[in-house]
């Protein structure tokens, strides 16, 4: 199995990391492409768009013609893509900025920077539709203003903050920054066509 992680900025990093807690926890090879040309989306698995600056992520992959390869990616070949935070606005339909057009793979409606700045980040324990209670951090993260056709995975206070539409998923917070890999798991199960996980012992610990 080999997953990409759109590898220019952003929670690269923390994503690879929980790949291969899953790949020792299995005991199965998870090949981790961090992408930065079109050649790297050759024969991935999955995709993961990270969080970050999304004007900085759009522009660069917009600057190198992975924007175009991604899309080709998910819609024609049926690869699975998890964005996250930065990486849902670029997945939707409406991001509301104009200094970055989204690619229409998720059927919302985009409010930036909808939970504060920075120093209002905050931790939420949610309950996620397959997976159960999660703790979900919200850095400078976004909201969903609106959805259209999307399955509402998870709410935070009446809005949705997890959606998912056949093999696209998107979340408002960041999985990676915490030691409980079910939402990756979740999303390696999207590979197969499902995206269900076995239930088991989970941390509930956030990285630092």
């Amino acid at each position: 199995m080999k997953i990409g992680i759109v590898g220019f900025q952003g929670d690269v990093e923390e994503h690879a990391q929980m790949l291969d807690i899953i790949s020792e926890k299995r005991g199965e090879k998870i090949e981790v492409v961090r992408i930065r040309k079109m050649d790297d989306i050759k024969d991935l698995s999955g995709i993961i768009m990270p969080g970050g600056e999304s004007t900085t992520i759009y522009k660069l992959i917009q600057e190198y013609g992975i924007y175009d390869e991604i899309i080709k990616a998910v819609k024609e070949r049926g690869i699975p893509l998890m964005g996250t935070c930065a990486g849902i606005i670029i997945a939707s339909g409406n991001t509301n900025d104009e200094r970055v057009r989204g690619m229409g793979l998720l059927d919302i409606e985009i409010e930036r920077n909808a939970y504060g700045r920075q120093h209002e980040s905050f931790i939420e324990e949610v309950n996620i539709r397959g997976i159960g209670n999660f703790p979900a951090v919200f850095i400078r993260a976004p909201a969903i203003k609106s959805t259209g056709d999307v399955e509402i995975l998870a709410s935070l206070k009446d809005k949705a903050i997890m959606v998912r539409k056949d093999n696209v998923i998107g979340l408002t917070f960041h999985p990676e920054l915490t030691d409980d890999t079910r939402v990756h798991e979740y999303f390696i199960g999207m590979i197969g066509g499902g995206g269900t996980i076995s239930s088991g012992e989970h941390e509930m610990k956030v990285r630092s």
